[in-house]
């Protein structure tokens, strides 16, 4: 799992085939620190996801223009495209089963 900011984030996600998840955190952020193990091993255990992060705080240009507002925010995205949102955090399964449901 990488970290993406706003320089990268056109080749790292919007240029990929497939499905991404791109998880919107900061340091900060209790919920988001909750989550950051659950996402790691997300990471690891669905390989035809590709998963990664970005940090608001250093890259706060790519959220704006997603509209984030509250953190963290899960989008996935399909070629491309965002396909689906969640806010807040959430159990793994409830996070797997949600991955799993665009695969």
């Amino acid at each position: 799992m990488e970290i993406v900011n706003d320089n990268t984030f056109k080749a790292e996600v919007l240029d990929v085939k497939g499905l991404v998840l791109v998880d919107f955190f900061a340091t900060w952020c209790g919920p988001c620190r909750q989550m950051m193990p659950l996402v790691t091993e997300i990471s690891n255990e669905i390989s035809n996801v590709k998963v990664v992060k970005m940090d608001i705080d250093e890259s706060p240009k790519t959220p704006a223009e997603y509209g984030i507002q509250t953190i963290p925010t899960f989008i996935l995205f399909k070629n491309g495209e965002v396909v689906d949102k969640k806010v807040g955090s959430m159990p793994k399964s409830a996070l797997t089963d949600w991955i799993n449901s665009y695969l």
